[in-house]
């Protein structure tokens, strides 16, 4: 199944991450995950990378170039800051998502693809399209299931988890066996406001573990600009907020709720769209206590 996804998010809050996850989880998984940032390649650059071109297609066409849509062919390709789409892909983009098949520059015929498309932007893409600078039709295309990520200092109970995250995977990068911080380094990075979201915190993290000489991550390997704010809130509302799972569970009910709303209800159908078996819905309605009072 193909639904769009569209996530939402300020700079840093993870989308690539959720994007990764939602194609680990979907029967694409077995090909990996193309990503491209379309605020990252010229223009004139961005339209073959995309789409490809045939031998010939402009002067430095030497050969055929299969593009990152027909790459991505049976699997997913995240588009990130879709926002930054120039208008004339936009409308390139739409083709793809209605008629699921792409033209090459060069070419006259179209090829079939089955690409999932996962979008992404920390744009507002309702008044872009007020402004006229987004397509309506391609918002609605690709806003099929919408994700929205709260900045990180509006989700501080996932800052335990993501630590965690990054602590296991620079241990293997940096060669070292820190097992995690001290309650009063913890309690200083749930108290931060965290400007550049997750990113931020991986690389206040990296650094704190290039800095460390034991296995605990300490205050002193913190920036100042952590350790000495007076912004801070009171230790008893950063204890307050270490609820490590809640919030992933509270994000994976919506997703279940936005399906069944989507499919009238219909559960095999909302299935299809989270690209999961239908007996593991069911299993997860009951146990996020949805309402099972709806079709089949």
């Amino acid at each position: 199944h193909k639904t769009t996804v569209l996530i939402t998010g300020e700079s840093g809050t993870g989308k690539e991450l959720i994007a990764k996850a939602i194609h680990s989880k979907s029967s694409r998984s077995q090909r990996p995950m193309i990503s491209v940032n379309c605020g990252g390649i010229p223009e004139t650059l961005l339209e073959s990378e995309l789409f490809g071109y045939k031998k010939g297609a402009f002067t430095d066409a030497g050969r055929d170039k299969h593009g990152l849509f027909e790459e991505a062919d049976g699997s997913t390709i995240f588009l990130d800051e879709i926002g930054e789409l120039p208008v004339k892909l936009q409308v390139k983009l739409l083709r793809v998502l209605q008629e699921e098949e792409i033209t090459p520059l060069g070419s006259t015929v179209p090829k079939k693809i089955d690409t999932r498309v996962v979008a992404a932007t920390s744009r507002n893409l309702e008044k872009e399209v007020g402004k006229g600078r987004f397509r309506e039709d391609l918002f609605y295309r690709i806003n099929v299931m919408a994700i929205h990520l709260p900045p990180l200092r509006e989700r501080r109970g996932d800052i335990p988890l993501l630590t965690g995250h990054f602590i296991d995977g620079f241990n293997k990068k940096l060669g070292k066996n820190i097992e995690g911080l001290s309650s009063d380094a913890m309690a200083f990075l749930l108290t931060h406001s965290w400007a550049g979201n997750i990113r931020e915190l991986e690389n206040v993290i990296e650094r704190a573990m290039i800095l460390s000489r034991d296995n605990l991550i300490t205050p002193s390997e913190l920036p100042t600009s952590i350790t000495s704010r007076d912004e801070n809130l009171s230790m008893d509302t950063a204890r307050h907020s270490l609820s490590i799972k809640k919030e992933t569970r509270l994000l994976e009910a919506e997703l279940i709720r936005k399906a069944l709303d989507l499919t009238g209800g219909n559960r095999s159908n909302a299935a299809k769209i989270l690209e999961i078996s239908r007996p593991i819905l069911i299993s997860k309605i009951k146990e996020y206590g949805l309402d099972l009072r709806s079709p089949a």
